[in-house]
């Protein structure tokens, strides 16, 4: 596949490619496809006789222009307005683990808000000794933790439950980001406001809900709210972004992202769930006989493969090649991933970037050899509690065709022996 350069003159990969077409030079190909310079061939490049940008021109860094296609991306007829819809992550053009905040996937219910820091209250409310009401620079003065957690939208791969739908990894699986969130922890505030009045905490609940118009709320069994439920101000190092819920917004590691709450305003303890719009109508499972299984907060474990996929094809001919992809859970860590070339008849153990981290995405790698023939790829996640990424119809077979949310089965993409590749299901 040929690559068209902007310039006057030629790049050195443009000269050695013609130079072996002519027959010219001593080009020979290593094991990678890099070809070897001929010391004899010199050449004078554009960028390296001139001055760049000073310092002034990029007060905050952005992406240079030859990346400009490395955007969320919406899909149009997924709702009806785009103030209440999702813009997907780029997953098939990410790499590593940390998701940009710029990249990273957004779902609104009634559109961004801004909100000055200046402007934000939290109540703490219900059944507490003492109502409390902070402000931006109350939190920031409580202890912090820092820690990375992936946060999916429980519609993620929704879809594809009637069968091959959407044709990228991006509308796939892109409901998903992964960042390291600073905050204070959920159980400091409600200590400080008092769990006394409560009584005994087993049974009760905390509801949360944001100050955008649409007053998204869910409720939580208190058991989580005490234990890893982060209130974030900061992501990646910096403030969240508007669409990210700035200048607070909840995390709720391992659970669906409904339960993130943007811009969160109130946190109520209560002696039961609430059931909200949110927690019944919506983001409960269907099962095959009409029946609607409630409270699947968590997410359970999955994996896909970024490239080679639909919008990651494999730009160059038969060699060396990286199959590469995301693995998640929400009961843990992810401790392997396994990867298929013929659409699940033989499994080969990829290689962790690094140990998964509990309720984080982990990045793997294939490294492999591709001789030009057709690919059924498949990724299979395994967590740290023996869970095993299911088939379609294994999954089906237990949920039916109902349902919307929490589908984590297998992907396949076929890869053709063109190097491109599209969205199947493999029986």
């Amino acid at each position: 596949m040929t690559q068209s350069f902007k310039g006057p003159t030629p790049s050195r990969r443009q000269f050695l490619s013609g130079a072996a077409a002519a027959g010219a030079g001593a080009v020979a190909a290593s094991a990678s496809g890099a070809a070897t310079p001929d010391p004899k061939i010199t050449e004078l490049q554009p960028w390296a006789t001139g001055f760049g940008e000073g310092v002034d021109a990029t007060p905050y860094g952005m992406p240079i222009e030859f990346e400009d296609h490395v955007i969320r991306r919406n899909v149009e007829w997924l709702t009806a307005d785009t103030i209440s819809s999702i813009n997907f992550t780029p997953i098939h053009a990410l790499d590593g683990t940390i998701t940009p905040q710029g990249c990273a996937f957004e779902r609104h219910h009634s559109g961004a808000i801004e909100l000055r820091k200046e402007d934000y209250r939290l109540m703490i409310n219900g059944l507490v000794d003492r109502p409390l009401v902070f402000s931006y620079w109350d939190l920031e003065r409580l202890p912090r933790e820092q820690h990375v957690y992936f946060c999916e939208c429980a519609a993620n791969s929704g879809m594809e439950w009637a069968g091959a739908q959407l044709n990228g990894a991006q509308f796939t699986h892109g409901m998903i980001h992964n960042m390291e969130y600073t905050g204070v922890p959920l159980r400091t505030l409600l200590q400080e406001a008092g769990l006394e009045a409560a009584g005994d905490l087993e049974d009760k609940w905390i509801y949360v809900e944001g100050h955008d118009a649409s007053s998204n709320g869910r409720s939580i069994p208190m058991s989580k709210a005490m234990d890893d439920v982060l209130v974030a101000f900061k992501a990646n190092g910096e403030a969240l972004r508007k669409e990210h819920g700035y200048p607070v917004r909840l995390v709720v590691p391992g659970w669906e992202g409904n339960m993130w709450v943007k811009w969160l305003r109130r946190v109520e303890v209560t002696d039961a769930a609430v059931e909200s719009r949110e927690e019944t109508s919506k983001y409960t499972d269907v099962l095959e006989d009409g029946t609607a299984r409630k409270w699947t907060w968590e997410m359970d474990a999955k994996s896909v493969i970024t490239s080679p996929s639909p919008q990651a094809p494999i730009q160059h001919g038969p060699g060396p090649l990286v199959i590469t992809g995301l693995a998640w859970s929400g009961h843990g860590a992810i401790t392997r991933v396994d990867v298929s070339k013929d659409g699940g008849k033989t499994w080969e153990t990829a290689r962790l970037a690094q140990p998964g981290d509990p309720k984080a995405v982990a990045r793997f790698y294939l490294d492999t050899t591709w001789e030009g023939e057709e690919l059924l790829l498949q990724s299979r996640a395994i967590d740290e509690t023996g869970y095993v990424q299911p088939t379609k119809a294994q999954l089906r077979e237990v949920r039916g065709l109902n349902s919307i949310y929490h589908n984590n089965a297998i992907q396949t993409w076929h890869v053709k022996t063109n190097g491109e590749a599209e969205n199947v299901e493999v029986s």
